[in-house]
């Protein structure tokens, strides 16, 4: 082994003898990435699945109202809107509370539990009837579903360096965007059951995509390990050898002390570091404002093509085209920021793109070309999120503790749902069905949250010039 990696386990030694009571102990490159190869198969499909089944679960009402929803539970538009809204909220609400339970008894039991949750949620939302029923039911589930997300990037965090999060944060998401580009072409399939044992389409598209989650649930139980140091499922199957999970352990140690987990609970002083951390502003502002066209698209991107003219439950389809483009250059952002090391450039040439797509939906409100619209609507949905992982990864690696990145990464995700709440009221009824006032807010608010990225690569630019002169720890950029 090289000497410099010896010298690193003996300091590492010294700051935390728990953790590496034997500075002998070495690996070579070669078993490293054998390992995290492994890794790789065993932990990140279990959470893509997880992502996978909660945007179904959440987004499917989108392809539901291809088929007559509104009329079938008795509710209009703006209603439906107040629902959406309660669906953030509920995630808002419960996202840090959530976040110090995961703390405490580990992804296994937590994440699992909540898959399970809200999957019931999700398949019992089939038979509402009424304004009162919906209201509840989007609620409830964003109440169970509150937490998931930053408790599958925090996890992440605990299996991988600091150079593998960026990549992995944009396969977690994979999970996400594979749901949005599937979910029309499975719901272009079972809304044709309407009329099947007296159910409407929608009600099945409810059921079986709710009783998916609730297996996913169970399988996520089942198999998911405990933590990097005892990679042992639930059942008791270990998935590595004690050597392999020493190098495991210690390998993420060695490229970050910080993660060291010796409590099971966040410190106060770690709760309100992460809740004071001004230098977080520009990443929650441009989570905020850049995303509420994203839950707008997908929620209303079968709608709108229908109104450009084409078929009803054929634009579910069409709609997927875009959503799997989107799995292509999510990867690659998040590829590209971790070779490359600049998150913040690439978090902004996202949104820079995203930003020329909005103006062209905007531009474009009042044009018969059908074509031209669907066109420049999948190019919206290809740039909509895919800047959205990097950013999370930036967060994370700018943390000085376990603690304060399990906290950040909940604030994080709160952001990224108050943009729900904003993005749920932005398509209103009377602005029907060009949405020239959406579309212009729309425009307003991907602007600001490019100039929030520009302004978060200038912070981190000037700080780290005055970690220069004072020897400090540079900042991610």
């Amino acid at each position: 082994m090289e000497e410099g990696h010896v010298d690193k386990i003996l300091a590492a030694s010294q700051a935390s003898h728990s953790d590496y009571d034997d500075s002998e102990f070495t690996w070579t490159e070669a078993e490293e990435k054998a390992l995290v190869r492994r890794t790789d198969l065993l932990v990140m499909p279990l959470l893509i699945l997880g992502f996978f089944a909660l945007q179904l679960d959440r987004g499917n009402i989108g392809n539901a109202l291809t088929d007559f929803f509104l009329a079938d539970v008795g509710i209009n538009q703006s209603q439906f809107n107040i629902g959406q809204l309660l669906l953030s909220a509920g995630i808002v609400i419960l996202e840090i509370p959530s976040t110090l339970v995961l703390y405490k008894v580990g992804p296994t039991v937590w994440i699992g539990g909540q898959i399970v949750a809200w999957g019931l949620v999700a398949t019992f939302q089939a038979f509402q009837k009424g304004v009162g029923a919906y209201m509840a039911t989007r609620l409830l589930l964003g109440l169970c579903e509150a937490g998931f997300i930053p408790a599958g990037l925090y996890t992440i965090t605990r299996w991988y360096k600091r150079d593998e999060t960026s990549k992995r944060f944009s396969w977690f998401f994979i999970g996400n965007m594979l749901a949005v580009a599937c979910s029309g072409l499975i719901a272009y399939g079972i809304l044709h059951m309407r009329g099947v044992a007296g159910l409407a389409g929608w009600q099945w598209l409810f059921l079986i995509e709710g009783m998916f989650t609730v297996l996913v649930g169970f399988i996520f139980i089942s198999f998911f390990p405990y933590s990097s140091s005892n990679p042992v499922s639930i059942f008791g199957f270990r998935y590595f050898t004690e050597r392999e999970s020493q190098i495991l352990h210690r390998r993420v140690l060695l490229d970050d002390h910080s993660k060291q987990h010796t409590r099971q609970t966040v410190s106060g002083k770690e709760l309100k570091t992460a809740l004071t951390n001004w230098k977080l502003i520009p990443h929650l502002l441009l989570a905020i404002l850049g995303l509420p066209a994203s839950s707008t698209m997908f929620a209303y991107a079968p709608t709108l093509v229908i109104s450009f003219g084409y078929d009803r439950l054929t634009s579910n389809a069409m709609v997927s085209i875009g959503c799997w483009i989107l799995l292509v250059t999510n990867i690659s952002w998040g590829m590209i920021a971790d070779k490359t090391g600049r998150r913040g450039v690439m978090v902004s040439l996202g949104l820079l793109l995203y930003w020329g797509a909005v103006l062209g939906n905007r531009l474009l409100v009042e044009s018969t070309n059908s074509n031209l619209r669907f066109g420049v609507l999948t190019l919206a949905i290809i740039f909509s999120s895919n800047w959205h992982p990097v950013n999370g990864s930036w967060m994370a690696l700018n943390t000085q503790t376990s603690g304060e990145r399990s906290i950040t990464m909940a604030m994080f995700i709160m952001a990224a749902n108050t943009a729900g709440i904003i993005g749920s009221q932005l398509f209103q009824q009377p602005d029907s069905p060009l949405y020239k006032t959406g579309w212009t807010l729309i425009v307003a608010l991907v602007s600001v949250a490019f100039v929030a990225s520009i302004a978060g690569n200038v912070q981190y630019c000037l700080l780290n010039k005055r970690q220069e002169k004072t020897g400090g720890e540079k900042y991610k950029l």
